[in-house]
């Protein structure tokens, strides 16, 4: 058992996949505070519930007394991590990354607080000479080594082309490490363990530069039941930002996850107390549906507040519980699985004459979909259960999906 209280914690909760030296680590953690960090690319305007491990071990990392910095990727944005890819990424332009990242750090504040350091690693990497780095830094890293990473091998024994620009992104960030040891004691990277290889640069580069003992610990990169990666519904990302996907559809994807992912998930993305969850973990049948019902609630607390978590809940059971079947409310099928525009359903249950109505009736805020408000015009409502859709407050319609 580890002796530090934050490994401890991760140990239990399934947390932990690799590191560098755990004894070492645990020594260090358990002498006082210590700085770590995890890196986020802004290459979208939200993170996903595929990001949440990392930001659910930072609060484990803050509530056990040491010092969490995050890290944005204002300069690696522009490169994109070749990690496992199959083809490069669409290289953004310096408005959409500045953009992206203003609107993930509210993210960050709603787990972790206002106070936590966010920082940007273009602050140092938009200032290298280029030569300069080459110089002083390209000793210390042998392609030799960089071509042994699985990271790497896998994209070239699929024959996918790896740029020169994508080769450089270890390089990158291990000197991001480097500048955070420099620039803030920064001793630790937590990152998932597609990150291995870069992350262990990194500690060499601290070694080789400062003659200083670091670590790295990466989490276990995460599956659901059905083998898709964390993050990915059946029509997209499910984004922690409100604005990109709503409270109650975030609250309708914890509860609708598979019976033998919930023990899995109370662990990792709330922070019940285990032996609740051993509880929860012991339910069996339809006494599951409950578990469901906790783990939807505290997930959605955590990343959208108490308040939009209880209305998640009480919209769930006036749609999915207190209506049932034999409503008497007009019924159409559609493609909700993949998503069909609200202006369309608006239409086609006769809740609108046209989609020139559809549209002025949502600029008027009297358009909700299972009693939540469209904000949008262009907002597309999926599901894979049947939705209400309310013209007003007494018009309403079921859609079911085919």
């Amino acid at each position: 058992m580890p002796r530090s209280a934050f490994l401890a914690i991760l140990s239990e909760r399934g947390f932990i996949h690799q590191c560098s030296d755990l004894d070492a680590l645990d020594a260090a953690l358990a002498a006082g505070p210590v700085a770590g960090y995890s890196g986020f690319d802004a290459t979208a305007p939200s993170l996903h519930v595929g990001h949440l491990i990392q930001i659910m071990r930072l609060y484990w990392f803050q509530e056990t007394g040491h010092k969490p910095v995050l890290l944005m990727g204002g300069a690696t944005s522009r490169v994109g991590d070749p990690s496992f890819k199959d083809a490069s990424r669409a290289i953004l332009d310096d408005a959409t990354i500045a953009a992206n990242i203003n609107t993930i750090r509210g993210v960050f504040e709603k787990f972790l607080g206002p106070d936590v350091p966010i920082l940007n690693n273009m602050d140092w990497l938009g200032k290298l000479n280029y030569l300069d780095f080459l110089r002083d830094y390209g000793p210390h890293f042998t392609v030799n080594r960089m071509l042994s990473f699985d990271s790497v091998k896998t994209r070239l024994e699929r024959e996918s082309p790896l740029t020169l620009l994508e080769f450089n992104y270890m390089v990158l960030q291990a000197y991001d490490f480097l500048e955070l040891y420099r620039r803030h004691g920064v001793r630790l990277q937590m990152g998932g363990s597609d990150q291995w290889g870069n992350m262990v640069n990194g500690l060499d580069l601290i070694r080789r530069s400062e003659g200083a003992e670091a670590f790295v610990l990466t989490s276990p990169l995460l599956t659901t039941a059905d083998g898709k990666k964390m993050g990915k519904s059946e029509c997209g990302a499910v984004w922690l930002n409100a604005d990109m996907l709503s409270p109650y559809e975030y609250y309708q994807y914890w509860r609708n996850v598979a019976d033998t992912d919930v023990g899995r998930f109370l662990r990792l993305f709330t922070v019940l107390p285990v032996s609740e969850i051993e509880r929860l973990e012991a339910l069996r049948g339809q006494e599951v549906n409950e578990a469901k019902k906790i783990l939807a609630f505290e997930a959605t607390r955590l990343a959208h507040g108490g308040g939009f978590a209880f209305d998640a809940v009480d919209t769930a059971r006036s749609v999915f519980e207190e209506r049932g079947v034999g409503s008497a409310l007009p019924k159409i099928t559609a493609d909700l699985m993949c998503g069909v525009p609200v202006v369309d359903l608006l239409v086609d249950t006769g809740l609108c004459a046209s989609k020139s109505a559809a549209k002025r009736l949502i600029a008027q805020g009297g358009v909700r979909v299972d009693g939540v408000p469209v904000v949008g015009q262009d907002y597309i409502c999926t599901s894979d259960k049947p939705i209400k859709l309310s013209a007003g407050k007494k018009r309403h319609a079921e859609v079911w999906p085919t």
